[in-house]
């Protein structure tokens, strides 16, 4: 049984840091500043933090030029350095 360590809740805006990119970029870019973004912020490896599918569908939802301009996730370390992402409802 893995046991949380940390729990946080992130509103990352993700217009400022998109805006340079090509807009047939956007999304996927989008999903790797979130990636860098947690292992920094969480301390943990970027192969170790999992996205649930709600957020992934989220930044896709528009399709890959208009991700949405922020967005709130929900992180969860555990002891084990897995890092569990969701959408904050």
């Amino acid at each position: 049984m893995t046991k949380i360590v940390l729990e946080r809740v992130y509103s990352v805006r993700l217009r400022q840091k998109l805006k340079p990119y090509p807009r047939w970029l956007r999304a996927k870019k989008a999903m790797k500043f979130l990636r860098k973004f947690l292992s920094r912020h969480m301390k943990a490896e970027p192969d170790n933090i999992k996205f649930d599918t709600r957020l992934n569908e989220k930044i896709w939802e528009r399709g890959i030029q208009k991700p949405p301009a922020r967005i709130r996730i929900r992180a969860v370390k555990f002891d084990d350095g897995i890092v569990e992402v969701e959408l904050a409802d």
